[in-house]
């Protein structure tokens, strides 16, 4: 489905130029819920953005079905069925949500198609339908609404930049939730989230740590994950607590 072929980044500093993402090759395969985690600054977020379209890399190519994207624009990649999830949700003052539900999906939806939406990512459909996608709307709200867009949509890969960010703890464990239930129903597709978060690397297929720009380990959940925490056992004291939320730290 996606494949990254030796894709570098770099950003013009005042003396050098400082290389962001350093030659990573990998492939997503199809259906599969892949997180990309690692130190702050190690390049995992601009690599999201590499993939979305936001930024344009330095060198490499970018594969998308098996057609080369490297060049083409976050829109056409979104037509293509790329769909990118801001780690802060764009605000659109005079929009209803109704409205973005029905541009994201690219038809004219029906209010009850957009209230099934809206109850995929637990938020009662008849208190949003008709609000504004504004800032008096709480951190978990507008990142629950901004993936009942990317539900809407449909697309073959979906692209999460940290969506823990900004949200509280029932937000979380809904945020959680969603993600199971994407998993179960996204037939084909398959979903990229940028996270520290031990919760979400927990119910990941396949697990990518990047480190100084760089691919530093993959592997399974099972695979990774201990060596992430530290020991082998920690991985089922991390399943078994349900209100204890720990930063994954390197």
């Amino acid at each position: 489905m996606l494949e990254l072929k030796n894709l570098s980044f770099e950003v013009a500093e005042e003396v050098s130029q400082k290389e962001i993402v350093r030659d990573i090759s990998l492939s997503v395969g199809e259906h599969r819920f892949v997180v990309i985690t690692g130190p702050n600054g190690s390049g995992k977020s601009t690599l999201a953005k590499l993939i979305a379209g936001i930024e344009k890399p330095t060198s490499g190519q970018i594969y998308f079905e098996g057609a080369d994207i490297t060049d083409k624009s976050i829109t056409e990649r979104a037509k293509l069925g790329i769909a990118f999830a801001f780690q802060q949700p764009v605000r659109f003052k005079g929009l209803e949500v109704l409205d973005l539900l029905r541009i994201a999906s690219g038809r004219q939806m029906s209010a009850s198609d957009a209230c099934e939406y809206l109850s995929e990512v637990g938020l009662c459909a008849r208190d949003y339908i008709r609000r504004e996608v504004i800032a008096s709307l709480s951190g978990g709200e507008l990142k629950r609404i901004e993936i009942a867009s990317v539900l809407a949509r449909g697309a073959g890969l979906s692209v999460f930049d940290e969506p823990e960010a900004g949200i509280d703890l029932w937000s979380f464990q809904n945020l959680i939730r969603v993600f199971e239930r994407m998993q179960e129903k996204n037939k084909g597709g398959s979903i990229i989230v940028i996270s520290h978060q031990e919760r979400i690397l927990d119910i990941a297929d396949e697990i990518i740590v990047i480190a100084e720009g760089r691919v530093a380990d993959r592997g399974t959940r099972d695979e990774i994950l201990p060596g992430l925490l530290g020991t082998p056992s920690a991985v089922k004291q991390c399943t078994g607590s349900q209100t204890k939320e720990r930063i994954v730290r390197q």
